[in-house]
């Protein structure tokens, strides 16, 4: 072989082993090319993942504290309920007390006065009667004045007699005893007291006994 020719086979080894070289160096290139992609693409998904994880967690903390404040609210509203309940029924019971203490001032005096009504009843028949001498108009006289001082310390007190002659038959304030048809007079006319009716102020503390027309 001469010369030349193995000049130009070596020469053509060495540039098949420079294209090798050159393509090994390309093809490293590229695979460490690939692996950079690769390297970023899951340094970016990592990131999104973490990004959303946050926020994530920061929206699951908004939802907490948001329940936390629903539920603060609750228990607001109803220890407010609970309050206004409690104020009320306070209320009531201070209304309730003071009114049951009004009706035991205003009546105080119905048991004293149910008792001596029917003294006051023989008073005003003893007055009635008719003495004929001077010893007994003094005596009837002195009944009358006791009668009278009774009389005017019961009005006092708000205690007064019921009018009822000639007047309409109430059944809330009279009691029929007897029923009587009499001529030029309406039925339910009261015509006759047959015992005297009281009232404490406008409390019937004892009914008028009546007769009644027919």
């Amino acid at each position: 072989m001469s010369e030349e020719l193995k000049k130009d086979e070596a020469a053509l080894q060495e540039e098949e082993v420079l294209e090798n070289e050159a393509l090994g160096q390309e093809e490293m290139l590229e695979t460490e090319a690939k692996v950079e992609d690769q390297e970023h693409e899951e340094l970016e998904e990592s990131d999104k993942k973490e990004k959303k994880g946050f926020f994530k967690k920061k929206k699951t903390k908004e939802e907490a504290l948001e329940e936390e404040v629903i539920g603060l609210r609750e228990e607001l509203a109803k220890t407010q309920n609970m309050y206004y309940k409690a104020y009320a029924d306070t209320e009531n019971l201070k209304k309730r007390l003071q009114n049951d203490a009004d009706t035991l001032r205003k009546y105080r005096i119905q048991s004293f006065a149910q008792e001596i009504l029917p003294v006051m009843d023989n008073l005003e028949r003893a007055i009635t009667f008719e003495a004929k001498d001077e010893e007994g108009k003094n005596y009837v006289n002195g009944i009358n004045m006791v009668y009278q001082q009774i009389k005017i310390a019961l009005e006092n007190e708000g205690v007064t007699a019921i009018e009822c002659l000639n007047k309409p038959f109430d059944p809330n304030i009279h009691q029929a005893l007897v029923t009587e048809k009499v001529e030029d007079v309406e039925p339910g006319i009261v015509l006759e007291e047959i015992q005297k009716g009281y009232m404490l102020k406008d409390r019937v503390i004892r009914a008028s006994l009546v007769k009644v027309s027919e």
